[in-house]
């Protein structure tokens, strides 16, 4: 896969994507989807006044990946949480997690919309600021819900390198790869 971002000038940034390379990113773009879940009103009731004074949940989601995309905000991630940093955290995740689920859907959201223009085909695709920060956003989210899944270990990213190409995993590696390369080089893009 070589589809990587270049500059367009006025902070925004050009990517060429082959059609294989398109329908993977939108594939992951759309699980991603999948896992962060419908937002407020997403069973279908559509009201906005009830969505606007929504409150999240006050425990941390049991799926690791979930929890890694909306950790706590209190303690020590790597130790065991005391009773104040649970209580501090739950209070936090109440009033935030709605808020930054509903961006990290439109991150996505936007990602798979500009995928759809390319017609199922491959083509370009020209971002403009804001748009750059919705991809960095989505893409962020990808790398580390890809992450927790291939239970990824900075102390060992070598290993991802070393794994045999017929292990079950070998084809998230070359995903997860692929999405740190575009990642570099979008935000390459960006200070150019």
């Amino acid at each position: 896969m070589a589809g990587l971002f270049e500059s367009a000038g006025s902070g925004g940034a050009v990517l060429a994507l082959d059609e294989l390379e398109a329908s993977i990113l939108r594939s992951l773009e759309v699980q991603m989807l999948e896992l962060i879940g419908p937002g407020p009103g997403g069973d279908g009731s559509g009201d906005p006044l009830a969505a606007l004074f929504a409150e999240g949940p006050t425990e941390a989601p049991e799926d690791p990946a979930l929890a890694r995309l909306f950790p706590d905000a209190y303690g020590d991630p790597d130790g065991p949480a005391d009773a104040a940093s649970r209580e501090a955290s739950g209070e936090f995740r109440r009033y935030t997690e709605l808020d930054l689920r509903a961006r990290k859907r439109e991150d996505a959201l936007h990602v798979v919309r500009a995928l759809d223009g390319l017609g199922g085909e491959g083509g370009q695709v020209d971002l403009d600021p804001a748009a750059c920060r919705c991809w960095l956003g989505a893409l962020n989210d990808l790398r580390l819900t890809l992450g927790v899944r291939l239970e990824v270990d900075e102390d060992d990213d070598q290993g991802l390198y070393d794994l045999p190409d017929t292990d079950d995993r070998k084809p998230l590696v070359m995903a997860y790869l692929w999405l740190g390369a575009l990642q570099e080089s979008l935000l390459e893009a960006l200070t150019d």
